[in-house]
C-alpha cells in the first residue's frame, strides 16, 4: 500500500537526514513530515480519482464529489498544519478526528467492493477490511505519537 510505504520511507529518510546532519528534528518531527508527505499522495489521490473516490461515499450522503473535493483541499491543509511548530498539535487533533470519520467510507467501499481508481465494483471485498482498518488505526496513532508533546 503506497501510504504505508510513504510514511514509513520518508520517516526513515528524514530521520536518518536529521542524524547524518546533525539537525535538530526529533523522531516525533520526524514522523510529522513522513504523515504529511503522506497526505501529499491521500490528497492527489482525491483530485485524480474523484469519481472513484465519491463512489466510496455512501448513497445517502449528498454532493459526494464536492465532498471528495473538500477532504482532499482538507489533507492539504493538514499538511501545512502538520509542518508548523505552532499548529502541529491542534492538527493532530484535527487529523485524529478526521481518519475515523473516514473509516465507514473504507468499510462502503469494501463491501461495495469499489475500486477508485477504475471508479468500478471491481476492487477488493470484505476480507480487505482486515487489513486497512488496522492500517487507519496505526495512522491514527501514528498521528497522536508524532504530535504530541514529549
Amino acid at each position: 500500500m503506497i501510504p504505508l510505504a510513504t510514511l514509513i520511507s520518508v520517516f526513515l529518510l528524514a530521520f536518518l537526514i536529521a542524524k547524518v546532519f546533525k539537525l535538530r528534528l526529533s523522531a516525533r518531527g520526524a514522523g510529522r513530515i513522513a504523515m504529511a508527505a503522506m497526505l501529499v499522495f491521500t490528497a492527489y489521490v482525491h483530485f485524480v480519482y474523484t469519481k472513484g473516490m465519491a463512489l466510496m461515499i455512501p448513497d445517502f450522503l449528498p454532493y459526494r464529489e464536492a465532498g471528495v473535493l473538500a477532504t482532499g483541499i482538507l489533507e492539504l491543509v493538514f499538511i501545512i498544519g502538520l509542518l508548523l511548530p505552532r499548529t502541529y498539535k491542534v492538527t493532530g487533533i484535527a487529523l485524529i478526528i478526521y481518519l475515523i470519520l473516514v473509516i465507514p467510507a473504507h468499510v462502503h467501499a469494501a463491501i461495495e467492493h469499489i475500486d477508485f481508481r477504475t471508479a468500478e465494483a471491481t476492487g477488493h471485498g470484505l476480507e480487505f477490511l482486515w487489513f486497512r482498518i488496522p492500517l487507519q488505526f496505526f495512522f491514527i496513532a501514528w498521528v497522536y505519537w508524532s504530535c504530541r508533546k514529549k
